[in-house]
């Protein structure tokens, strides 16, 4: 499995650009990563201001072990090529760009990072968030290596597609959820889930985030600080977790080196699916340890 699939991203918090006060707590915030936002978290009339706070927040150097990803504006908007040449130049850890619909796209932006200078080491992750993002899924994960992670925009996928919030989500959101981990994965793509909207709800959020665990993604995107810790908790291995994982590899190994064909553990059938899992849950263990 590579680097870039067991780097932890368990919660991926977004950070206004535009606030200085925000930028400053968050390198006191235990987030895997941050979206420090120039979109949405930012009026038309502060976005040039953000833009340079932003870029002087990555250049910093302050945020420690946080992966620091920058959220420019879209394609086709009046701040989109500054925004990419400015984060471009910043050499983040990532630039990450809201409603990518194709996988042409996707090489325009690649090809504005490189015109930018950014480094070799900056990311370029993709929201998917629009219905024809999400008929082209697998064209846009597929696309081009420098597209590492995508990131799920489930509020747009509601108001796009006229649904509701619901509690465990409508089966429409499902369903987009659904084909974009299907693609992501077929790429080897990282994929993060959407936000929770409810800040002051913490037991439906854990829910929410334990249905996007159980589902296979490697993380969420986060609106507020409260919620870090639940989706720290919620996309880790739990010590029970890893102990099973380690006790199966053991038994598997000596019914091996014993030359027994069907292997089980605690009364099931262990094959080497079970046993490539379980050494991913140990590694991506020991990469949370070591963040």
């Amino acid at each position: 499995m590579s680097d870039n699939l067991l780097r932890p991203r368990r919660s991926v918090l977004y950070m206004p650009g535009a606030n200085e006060r925000a930028l400053e707590k968050a390198k006191g915030i235990d987030a895997d990563a941050l979206i420090l936002d120039l979109e949405d978290a930012v009026s038309p009339d502060a976005k040039p201001e953000a833009r340079d706070r932003v870029v002087a927040a990555v250049r910093s150097g302050e945020y420690g072990h946080r992966e620091l990803a920058i959220r420019i504006n879209g394609i086709g908007t009046e701040w989109h090529e500054a925004d990419l040449a400015a984060a471009g130049a910043a050499g983040p850890d990532a630039v990450l760009v809201p409603k990518v619909n194709s996988a042409e796209e996707v090489l325009q932006l690649v090809a504005g990072l490189e015109a930018a200078g950014a480094p070799d080491t900056t990311q370029l992750w993709a929201m998917i968030e629009t219905p024809v993002a999400l008929l082209h899924a697998e064209e846009i994960c597929a696309a081009h290596e420098r597209l590492t992670v995508i990131v799920m925009g489930t509020n747009d996928v509601v108001n796009e597609t006229y649904g509701l919030h619901v509690p465990g989500r409508n089966p429409l959101v499902l369903t987009a959820l659904s084909l974009s981990l299907l693609a992501a994965r077929a790429a080897g793509k990282v994929i993060i889930d959407g936000v929770y909207n409810d800040v002051k709800n913490l037991e439906s959020f854990d829910a929410e985030a334990r249905q996007g665990r159980e589902m296979g993604f490697d993380g969420k995107t986060l609106i507020h600080p409260s919620q870090v810790e639940p989706a720290n908790v919620a996309f880790a291995p739990s010590e029970e977790d890893i102990e099973h994982a380690q006790e199966m590899i053991r038994a598997f190994d000596e019914a091996k080196a014993a030359g027994q064909g069907v292997v089980t553990f605690n009364g099931r059938m262990v094959e080497e699916l079970h046993i490539r899992d379980a050494h991913r849950i140990l590694a991506f263990a020991e990469a949370i340890a070591s963040r």
